[in-house]
């Protein structure tokens, strides 16, 4: 049966509908996420933010972490409210953590002025180790999850063949670009400089991530799609 038609329709306001109500709670969560930085700014770094980082009493770094994990939190149940299923759900999660990072770091240059440039370094997450890594990296990662995000959700009910393999080869580079972040992770708790970024690293993780989708995504359809069940179709109905 076609999607086309009355009930086609139905389907395609609804999902632009949820996509841009995914678009308004990423750039909320991102001024949140920013507002509180820049709060934290003004206490410990009146004159700018810079390495060494300042390392506040514990019970902020508690703080702190607790608060990033709740961010994530927030992410997931509006990707698990936006979806019908999980590959939906999983591309609503994606396209929300690509619009936080990115309205983060837009609205701190706006209100802050900084970072100065792409080069700046920043400590990116503290689960469970200080992330550390130029401003550029987090951004080319938060495009590459946007892209993918929005691709997904748009074309959650097209069959598609996801093996474990695939699952597998995508966490493989996302552990990879990780990596990279942990590299200087020292340098937070060392209260130092941290002295080389291996980009190496980085787009070795990002690019294998991105062709691998790619490549999956290019992949002749061969089995009818995971998330919908034999008896029904693609719009739900019998």
């Amino acid at each position: 049966m076609s999607s086309a038609g009355p009930s086609g329709s139905v389907l395609r306001e609804g999902t632009a509908g949820r996509y841009v109500w995914l678009w308004l709670l990423g750039l909320a969560v991102g001024w949140f996420e920013a507002s509180v930085v820049v709060y934290l700014r003004q206490l410990y770094y009146p004159s700018g933010f810079h390495f060494p980082v300042l390392i506040t009493w514990d019970r902020v770094v508690a703080v702190e972490v607790i608060r990033e994990a709740a961010s994530i939190l927030l992410l997931a149940a509006g990707a698990r409210l936006a979806g019908r299923h999980f590959l939906e759900r999983f591309a609503a999660f994606l396209l929300l953590f690509g619009i936080w990072d990115l309205v983060y770091y837009g609205a701190l240059k706006i209100v802050l002025g900084w970072p100065e440039g792409l080069g700046t370094w920043d400590v990116l997450f503290l689960i469970p180790a200080p992330w550390v890594g130029p401003v550029w990296a987090p951004c080319a990662v938060s495009l590459a999850l946007l892209g993918a995000g929005t691709y997904l959700y748009w074309t959650a009910d097209r069959a598609r063949r996801i093996r474990p393999l695939d699952w597998s080869v995508e966490i493989l580079a996302g552990l990879i670009v990780i990596s990279s972040f942990l590299a200087e992770s020292r340098a937070v708790v060392e209260a130092r400089t941290p002295e080389h970024f291996p980009a190496w690293l980085f787009w070795v993780g990002w690019l294998m991530g991105l062709a691998w989708f790619i490549r999956a995504e290019r992949t002749p359809e061969r089995t009818r799609p995971a998330n919908v069940s034999p008896s029904r179709n693609h719009t739900g109905t019998s």
